[in-house]
């Protein structure tokens, strides 16, 4: 059977087919693909294998018009889809490649010049194929390839905080796509669309529901409805997982107790485990968040956070699961520093959790703000294995309107510098396992998708989601790449297209910095929503719900103090960097105000005072703001104009928000610290009275 040649039809873009668009290309390179691949050789079978043939058919069809046949037979230019298992002979060694590794060479086989993905599973060759069409999508030369990838880390997730009722807590993009109602009988082609975007990126696991968990999430038509999705996202290599909550066995059986040490509690989840691993022989496990923000945990009954997490965790041992317990917990009777209790509480309990519990550590100590230091219980446990929690959603960075590209935030904090054992031990290899030898690895992302047809909220957005799943899997790769990797494949390779947008992306994030937290000012939103500023609020029952908690402004300075004359945080981190980051001299400046409080006419490097530098902080990231929508205007003959109008809408969004948070947010500091504007720069368009006034009673994701 010969290829079949297709006419490409004309539509307009509405963002739903991500970085998997397969947009036609131009004759010659058209050309080029076809001479690669005359038919794709697979001689195994399964689902798996129908997935990775069915992909690469539909991404060179997309490209060239032209879709190549599956065939058994090895011919000239033909792309070779193998393992071990299917092809004793295989010329290339798989050895090192693990169960979802792969190898791309560009071999000769019997005098045919052909493209082999080697792989030692069939999600191996699924995740090979997608490398393969990324290099053709980014125009890549597809000549000599000698290719080899496998992930350092091993659990590699989004985590869905998915209700049960359709909202998504910190979502931004729209509705859950878990259609809970019509489950488990009506499986839309949403959710192997997702599938097939997860196993593009190697993302590997999906934690289903909200990790302020529901007790009905653990019934009996639930897990049907999660049986449905796993049955769906099997063939993709992606597992599914559960939050759970702690009081399940009271709710929904009526046991008088939630303690661990309770031999009926431990019974209750064990045959729960049973019942979930009947429905779903290959479940994940459970991801729980307990003692946090309200939610009920083992402290309710006196027992330790591992006492919980080690009863959980042999309920589904037996199974394989695994438990990942969250580090992120504050109290209200921890009045010192927010910053330091996920360490006060997690620190003591090295080495006593059970080997297939793995405690998951958001990036920073407080909540996922736009810059934080790295977490410092990174490199504090070299007997647990950490697992890192990235937000991909933008609860704090501008939600699902502003463009803020999260790759260098992610970059920043993988690539930064713990000291435990001495230079160069990043929060990678802690998280990587390679610090201490750790074999249960971890990487999760708060997903920001949901039932917008864009998938997140806009078209850049996905670029977040394309990001944590591309560093996931490699951690040594660069946010720009990725950036550049993404651009080429969602808009267009062409690199009068590639360029500024890239040149956009990379500086996004800094801009929300300024615009938004500068030189280490933190959590200082509007509560609640945590949309636009708010860095007044100070009225709420709690100390560390307010933003004046954080930033500490008065008559004489502004920031935290941390040092050892403050809250002595710094102390939780190794002493090369705790002695770094109690001077303010030597400690970075972007970290400045997180660290120490000082006073309004603290010299900067600048040459400015701390108060004139705040201030140009501010009107830098707005310029910046209107920078990106300058360069985006230029690329209007180049974009379509669905997703170009778009863009150009929310670009116009940021940037009279961007002023918004300049002009309040200055408007709140003059009024405390009484001095004046620096010369040339213009006073708020506003009274602070104004500012203070607007509300928000109906903002998204809350």
């Amino acid at each position: 059977m010969g290829a079949m040649a297709l006419t490409p039809v004309a539509r307009a873009e509405d963002g739903y087919d991500l970085w998997l668009r397969y947009a036609p290309t131009d004759a010659a390179r058209s050309s080029s693909l076809s001479a690669h691949v005359t038919a794709i050789v697979a001689t195994g079978t399964g689902p798996t294998w129908a997935a990775a043939t069915s992909e690469l058919q539909r991404g060179i069809a997309g490209m060239t018009g032209t879709k190549p046949a599956v065939t058994a037979t090895i011919q000239q230019g033909a792309l070779w889809l193998a393992t071990p298992a299917s092809s004793p002979s295989l010329p290339v060694k798989t050895d090192g490649l693990g169960l979802e590794g792969y190898a791309i060479r560009s071999v000769t086989i019997d005098g045919k010049a052909v493209t082999l993905i080697a792989a030692n599973s069939d999600v191996g060759l699924l995740h090979g194929a997608y490398h393969w069409l990324r290099l053709a999508q980014t125009g890549a030369s597809l000549d000599s390839l000698a290719i080899a990838s496998a992930p350092k880390i091993g659990l590699r997730m989004l985590n869905h905080w998915d209700n049960l009722d359709g909202s998504v807590e910190r979502g931004y993009a729209g509705q859950s796509i878990w259609d809970w109602w019509r489950l488990p009988d009506y499986k839309g082609p949403r959710y192997t669309d997702y599938a097939r975007a997860n196993a593009s990126l190697g993302i590997n696991g999906t934690v289903l529901n909200n990790v302020n968990a529901r007790s009905e999430s653990l019934t009996a038509p639930y897990i049907a409805k999660a049986a449905a999705l796993a049955d769906i996202f099997r063939p993709y290599g992606i597992k599914v997982y559960l939050s759970v909550k702690w009081t399940a066995p009271m709710e929904l059986d009526g046991l008088k107790t939630a303690d661990p040490l309770d031999p009926a509690v431990a019974a209750w989840w064990k045959a729960k485990a049973d019942e979930i691993y009947k429905a779903i022989p290959d479940f994940g496990g459970f991801l729980v968040k307990a003692n946090s923000e309200g939610q009920p945990g083992p402290q309710d009954y006196k027992r330790t956070h591992a006492d919980g997490a080690n009863m959980l965790a042999a309920a589904v041992k037996p199974h394989g699961g695994i438990v990942m317990w969250r580090a992120f917990v504050y109290a209200h009777d921890n009045p010192d520093d927010r910053a330091k209790q996920a360490y006060s509480d997690f620190k003591p309990l090295d080495g006593q959790f059970a080997d297939n519990v793995i405690v998951q550590v958001k990036n920073g100590a407080i909540d996922f703000q736009p810059r934080e230091p790295f977490h410092p219980l990174f490199g504090a446990m070299p007997k647990t294995p950490l697992m890192m929690e990235f937000q991909i959603t933008k609860e704090y960075l501008g939600q699902s309107t502003h463009l803020t590209y999260l790759g260098p935030l992610f970059e920043e904090t993988l690539d930064a510098d713990t000291f435990a054992k001495g230079k160069g031990s990043t929060v990678a290899k802690v998280i990587d396992g390679s610090l201490e030898g750790h074999k249960l690895t971890g990487i999760a992302g708060v997903a920001n998708i949901g039932v917008d047809r864009d998938w997140s909220g806009s078209i850049f957005n996905q670029a977040d989601w394309y990001a944590f799943g591309r560093l996931s899997w490699d951690t040594s790769l660069s946010a720009r790449d990725i950036a550049t990797e993404w651009a080429a494949q969602t808009f267009s390779p062409d690199q009068k297209v590639v360029q500024p947008v890239v040149m956009m992306m990379m500086g996004s994030r800094e801009a929300a910095v300024d615009y938004m937290t500068p030189l280490g000012l933190a959590h200082i939103m509007n509560t609640g929503h945590h949309y636009g500023p708010g860095p007044w609020v100070s009225e709420l029952a709690r100390p560390e719900w307010n933003p004046v908690y954080y930033h500490k402004a008065d008559a004489n300075g502004i920031g935290f103090d941390r040092t050892k004359s403050g809250s002595n945080a710094v102390s939780q981190y190794a002493p090369t960097i705790a002695k770094m980051l109690d001077d303010p001299k030597t400690t970075p400046e972007r970290e400045l105000l997180w660290f120490h409080h000082l006073p309004w006419d603290y010299r900067l490097k600048s040459g400015d005072t701390l108060w004139d530098g705040l201030i140009h902080h501010y009107e830098h990231g707005v310029a910046d703001v209107a920078q990106m929508r300058a360069t985006w205007e230029t690329l209007r003959p180049m974009v379509d104009t669905e997703r170009f109008a778009e863009t150009e809408t929310l670009l116009t969004i940021q940037q009279r928000e961007a002023q918004w948070w300049r002009d309040a947010c200055i408007a709140y500091f003059q009024s405390v610290s009484k001095r004046p504007l620096p010369a040339g720069s213009a006073a708020p368009a506003h009274s602070l009275d104004y500012y203070k006034a607007l509300k928000f009673p109906f903002a998204p994701g809350n």
